[in-house]
């Protein structure tokens, strides 16, 4: 037994659940220690916890989003067993299955989620998670002023981007800022998932595509496409990217604008982890273009 597999097995058992025989671990999360729990009576279960969590209330927010998507989206989630400041414990998911069709159905379900939400405002009733850091919600009515402030500007304090961005990128983050009207299209709050990277991807037992670990929020649908896009989806989600533009009835030039929407994810993964997997390089390329802008 591994240490991690260790702790969330002691966590388990001090949350009075003690039909666990033992856990396995699984692979794929960046922040939280996770794992698939073997019990001696029921079915396995999904389990995470953190080894110093952030604050008490990351799992309750998460167990929130995850609720969120499935009342009101009406896209397919785990089942919340347990969700407590120390871990939480969900349904078990299987892998996408291969081929197009899954890609196809999810384009049809993630379409009809962001059609049939559309809010009057930006926000969420209240801050929620994006990994180990808090995801301000703060209500707002202006797109733009929303992302520039919550989604963008808001990683420039962070220790890992300081040191990563130098004087120029920070000014040519906010050029970029103040020229958002300019860059993408005004489009209405929906709900968003919010941290939709093809990991947080999976698929029910009968095989509906299935969404994990959201950062739920009222925001631009263009969000999720943005997070789906731009961390290597497999050949066969082209026909995602096909069946989802006609549903949503995008502009011809819906991909040139998404490394300005996924700026965002990349400040997010930069303030957070050692290793950037090429964030830095990333934000550095879009912003490019303004450093040198009046």
């Amino acid at each position: 037994m591994t240490h991690s597999t260790a702790f969330l097995l002691d966590c388990l058992r001090r949350s009075g659940m003690r039909d666990v025989v033992s856990v396995e671990p699984v692979a794929g999360g960046l922040a939280a220690v996770a794992g698939i729990a073997i019990r001696r009576d029921a079915p396995p279960v999904f389990v995470k916890a953190f080894a110093d969590a952030p604050d008490d209330d990351v799992f309750a927010a998460e167990a929130e989003g995850l609720r969120a998507l499935r009342e009101l989206g009406g896209v397919a989630t785990p089942g919340v067993i347990r969700a407590d400041r120390e871990l939480l414990v969900l349904s078990v998911l299987g892998p996408r299955p291969p081929g197009e069709s899954f890609w196809e159905q999810f384009a049809h379900e993630l379409a009809r989620m962001h059609l049939s939400t559309v809010h009057p405002r930006f926000g969420w009733p209240s801050d929620n998670w994006l990994g180990r850091r808090r995801q301000i919600n703060t209500w707002g009515t202006d797109g733009f002023a929303f992302f520039a402030e919550h989604r963008l500007l808001r990683w420039l304090g962070e220790p890992r981007v300081e040191a990563a961005l130098d004087a120029g990128d920070r000014v040519a983050l906010e050029r970029l800022c103040r020229r958002l009207p300019e860059l993408l299209p005004d489009r209405p709050a929906c709900l968003a998932h919010g941290d939709l990277w093809t990991q947080n991807l999976l698929a029910t037992p009968d095989g509906r595509p299935a969404l994990i670990d959201p950062a739920v929020s009222y925001m631009w649908a263009d969000v999720d496409l943005a997070h789906v896009w731009s961390t290597s989806p497999p050949p066969e989600a082209q026909r995602f990217f096909a069946v989802y533009a006609e549903l949503m009835a995008l502009d011809a030039g819906w991909q040139a604008r998404m490394p300005i929407v996924q700026l965002r994810q990349h400040l997010a993964v930069l303030a957070q982890f050692d290793d950037d997997w090429g964030a830095a390089d990333q934000i550095r390329a879009t912003l490019a273009p303004f450093r040198t802008l009046s």
